[in-house]
């Protein structure tokens, strides 16, 4: 919808290729841009909370401590002369001015959201690299010995993700919570797909839609076992990696990390046994429940971009709309 996309299109546009977003279009100070601050603009929130980890941890601290201080935090010298009492954003993530942010990064796959092996082969480099990075003021033992707390924070994360998206899957394979109706509102993207058919339930048409077809996760209008899964995945267990990979590890337990995801996979839990009992409460009564409606239309689901494309272009999707990239920007 138009107002909730509003404030996303100021980073998601055009800004991700301005010089000007960094360096900031009146002063274009490179000193200016070498300060951590500079990130916070957009690198924060529920699903990427970078500044938050970052000022939280003890390099953040330091930072935040010390950054009026010249003879600590020099700003006026180039990041490959830059001689920090700790690090910046900047100082890690643009090792030597180098503009590629991702170079520098252990984000496999999906924000880190994804259950990889972040052991394999493939990311040695990755891993080297990051590595090499922290021995700037550590010793590659100590960076070595962060990076496996990291593998193992996100492994126990990868455990509870799976189970809490089990218990909604075995909800919907014994039909208490099908794939999405028909005759409900589409997704944003114009489908009537389970918002939970991603990643390893591609394959099966019993998760709704034809094999290999994702869905999408869904932020409203859906139930509230699909919603809990979401904010599982894609806020807690992004704050148990952020806060491990910037070694603000209260923010990987206490701050909503470790401790939201036990609290969601009990939620989870709850929802899916309540499902149960009502089900077998309505056979056993002879109650046929059919969904309010207000599942099916309403003021704000008017707003969506699948209700568009459900009425004007019938039996396409967002995805059969784009032709090439960058048409959703002008159409």
């Amino acid at each position: 919808p138009p107002g909730d996309t509003a404030g996303c299109t100021f980073c998601h546009t055009s800004p991700e290729e301005r010089c000007s977003t960094c360096h900031q279009r009146h002063q274009f100070n490179p000193a200016v841009a070498r300060k951590s601050e500079q990130c916070k603009t957009c690198h924060w929130g529920k699903d990427h909370r970078d500044w938050e980890a970052y000022d939280i941890s003890i390099h953040g601290t330091v930072y935040q401590v010390n950054k009026w201080d010249p003879t600590q935090f020099d700003m006026s010298k180039k990041l490959a002369d830059a001689d920090y009492v700790g690090p910046t954003c900047q100082y890690c993530h643009m090792r030597g001015g180098h503009h590629n942010v991702q170079r520098l990064s252990t984000v496999y796959t999906s924000m880190g959201m994804s259950n990889a092996d972040r052991g394999a082969p493939l990311w040695k480099e990755k891993r080297d690299t990051w590595v090499s990075v922290c021995d700037d003021c550590h010793s590659p033992r100590f960076a070595r010995e962060n990076l496996q707390a990291m593998d193992e924070a996100c492994k126990d994360a990868g455990l509870k993700y799976t189970e809490t998206f089990k218990v909604a899957e075995n909800l919907m394979l014994d039909g208490m919570g099908e794939p999405m109706p028909k005759d409900l509102a589409p997704d944003w993207s114009g489908q009537h797909i389970w918002s939970l058919k991603i990643g390893a339930y591609h394959e099966g048409d019993k998760y709704g839609g034809k094999k290999g077809e994702s869905g999408e996760f869904r932020m409203s209008n859906c139930s509230d076992i699909e919603r809990v899964c979401f904010e599982s995945v894609g806020y807690w267990m992004t704050y148990i990696f952020k806060g491990m990979a910037h070694g603000s590890w209260n923010d990987a337990t206490y701050c909503d990390g470790s401790f939201g995801m036990d609290r969601w996979l009990v939620k989870a839990k709850a929802a899916s046994e309540q499902a149960r009992r009502f089900t077998a409460l309505e056979k056993k009564a002879g109650i046929n429940w059919v969904p309010a409606e207000f599942w099916r239309k309403g003021d704000y689901l008017d707003q969506l971009s699948g209700m568009k494309i459900v009425k004007e272009f019938p039996g396409k999707t967002i995805f059969d709309l784009c032709p090439e990239p960058g048409w959703l920007d002008t159409h």
